[in-house]
C-alpha cells in the first residue's frame, strides 16, 4: 500500500465511478457549478442515461445467473480462487459511458481536430464536464476521490481513445498535472495549484518530460534546473511534443537538479525565459502538441513539487510507469478501432465476384489483428494491477510499453493495408489510426495513468 499525502493508493475496486456519483449529488458540485456539466457529459453528451443503465443491469443480472449456473453445475472449487479478468459492475459501467462519449463527441470531431493540428475548445469543454479531475482530486482538497485505481484508469483511457487519441490526449493532459500535484506535491501546492481544475471551465495544462534529441532518456533529462543566489529557481533546456503548448496555462516540466536527480517544476504561463510554440507530428495532431524552450526561466521556491526539504519522495521511474501505461492503454483503444473498422470493411467489399474476407490472407490478417489486441490489452492490465497492489511495477510497464508500440504500429499498418487504396486517403480514417499509433513508440510522458 502506498500513500501520497492523505490520499490512499493501493487495491481498488470502482471507486471513480463512485466519486462520480458522490460529486454529482452532492452540494459540492452545486457549489463548484459541476452538477449541470457531470449530468451533461454523462447522460446528455454521450447519452449513455438510464438506458446504458438499465441495459447493463440486465447483462449484469444474467450474467451472475449464467455464472451461478455454471458454478453449481462444476460444484465447488477446492483450488484458490479464479483468475477473473473482468472488469467490476461499476467498471463496466464507467467503460461504457466512456465509450458512447468517444464515439458520440471524439470521433465526429476527430478528421477537423487532425487537420487543424489542435483540439475544439468545445470538444475541451464537454471532456472536462466529465468530471475526470474531481475524480482523482482528494476530498480533503475539494474534489471527490477517495481512492485511485489505475485499472479503472487504463479501461478510461483505452475507451476515449477508441474514439481518437489525440482529442484524448489534449482532454487527459490536464489530468496529468492533477495526478502529479496529487501525488508529489506539499500540502501548500495542493491547496494553491488544484482548485482551478474543478472549477467549470476548462484549464489547459501540461506535463513536459520528452526532449527533441537522439536516444531520449526519460531517467536522465538534459533540462536542468539551477539554484539561483538571490532564491528561486533557473530553468534551461528544451521540450518536445508538449500537448496543449499553445493554450496551456501551467506546465509541470521535468529537470534534473544536480546532485539530486530529476524534480518536477510548475511553470506558468508567461514565466520570463518560457518560449513556446506550435510543433505538430505526424500523429496525435489534435492534441495541439508544441515546444517549450527555457532560458533562464526563473520561477519561485514554490514551484518545486514536494519542496526541497524531501528531495527523494519523487521517483522519475515512477512517472514514467504511469506514463506508459497510459500510452498503453491508449494504444489498445486506437487498435480497437482499427479492428472494428475494418471487420465490416472486408465483409462487405468485393473483388472478383466475392467479399475480400473470404480469402485466407485478408482473415488471416484480421485474426492477427485481434490476437495482438488481446495480448496488449493484457500486459496494460497486469502492469495496472500491479501498480494498484503496491508491487514493482517497471519492468511490466516497459514491456507493455514495448508491445503496444510494435504491435499497435503493426496494427495500424494492417490495417491500412486491408483497405487498399482506400486505407492511403483521408476519407477512411484508418490512416489517421495507423499515424496515431506510431507514436506509442515515440512518446513518454505527458500522460499518468
Amino acid at each position: 500500500m502506498v500513500r501520497s499525502r492523505g490520499f490512499k493508493v493501493g487495491k481498488i475496486g470502482g471507486a471513480p465511478l463512485r466519486a462520480l456519483a458522490r460529486l454529482g449529488g452532492s452540494e459540492l458540485a452545486a457549489r463548484l457549478h459541476l452538477l449541470g456539466p457531470v449530468q451533461r457529459a454523462i447522460y446528455e453528451g454521450a447519452r449513455a442515461g438510464t438506458k446504458a443503465i438499465s441495459s447493463f443491469g440486465a447483462s449484469a443480472a444474467k450474467k451472475r445467473a449464467a455464472q451461478a449456473a455454471e458454478a453449481q453445475r462444476l460444484g465447488p472449487s477446492k483450488g484458490p480462487a479464479l483468475f477473473d479478468l473482468a472488469p467490476t459492475d461499476e467498471q463496466a459501467l464507467m467503460r461504457d459511458a466512456m465509450r458512447r462519449f468517444a464515439e458520440e463527441v471524439l470521433r465526429p470531431a476527430a478528421h477537423a481536430a487532425d487537420a487543424a493540428a489542435t483540439p475544439p475548445d468545445q470538444v475541451l469543454a464537454q471532456g472536462h464536464a466529465l468530471g475526470l479531475a474531481g475524480m482523482m482530486i482528494p476530498e480533503s482538497l475539494g474534489g471527490a476521490a477517495t481512492e485511485r485505481s489505475t485499472v479503472t484508469h487504463a479501461l478510461i483511457f483505452e475507451e476515449l481513445a477508441r474514439g481518437d487519441m489525440g482529442l484524448t490526449t489534449a482532454i487527459l493532459s490536464p489530468l496529468a498535472v492533477v495526478q502529479a500535484i496529487v501525488t508529489w506535491g506539499t500540502g501548500e501546492q495542493q491547496a494553491r495549484y488544484l482548485p482551478p481544475f474543478l472549477e467549470e471551465r476548462f484549464v489547459p495544462a501540461a506535463l513536459a518530460l520528452l526532449e527533441p534529441r537522439p536516444l531520449f532518456d526519460p531517467m536522465r533529462p538534459r533540462t536542468g534546473a539551477v539554484r539561483s543566489t538571490d532564491g528561486g529557481w533557473a530553468l534551461w533546456g528544451e521540450k518536445s511534443l508538449v500537448p496543449l503548448a499553445a493554450t496551456a496555462e501551467v506546465f509541470v516540466v521535468v529537470a534534473e537538479v544536480r546532485g539530486v536527480g530529476p524534480r518536477l517544476f510548475v511553470v506558468e504561463r508567461g514565466t520570463p525565459g518560457l518560449t513556446v510554440e506550435s510543433d505538430p507530428a505526424m500523429g496525435v495532431r489534435a492534441a495541439g502538441l508544441g515546444r517549450l524552450r527555457l532560458e533562464a526561466a526563473r520561477v519561485p521556491d514554490e514551484a518545486l513539487l514536494g519542496g526541497q526539504a524531501s528531495p527523494n519522495e519523487f521517483d522519475v521511474g515512477d512517472l514514467v510507469d504511469r506514463a506508459r501505461i497510459a500510452w498503453g492503454a491508449m494504444a489498445v483503444g486506437a487498435g480497437q478501432s482499427v479492428l472494428d473498422y475494418v471487420v465490416p470493411y472486408c465483409n462487405s467489399r468485393q473483388a472478383f465476384g466475392e467479399v475480400i474476407s473470404n480469402r485466407q490472407a485478408v482473415a488471416f490478417m484480421v485474426a492477427d489483428i485481434a490476437l495482438e489486441l488481446e495480448g496488449m490489452r493484457l500486459m496494460v492490465h497486469r502492469a495496472a494491477s500491479r501498480l494498484d497492489q503496491g508491487l514493482d511495477v517497471a519492468k511490466h510497464a516497459t514491456l507493455a510499453r514495448m508491445q503496444c508500440a510494435s504491435k499497435g504500429m503493426k496494427i495500424g499498418s494492417d490495417g491500412v493495408q486491408l483497405l487498399g487504396g482506400h486505407g492511403f486517403i483521408k476519407e477512411h480514417p484508418v490512416e489517421r489510426w495507423y499515424r496515431d499509433l506510431r507514436a506509442i513508440g515515440v512518446l513518454e510522458g505527458a500522460l499518468l495513468a
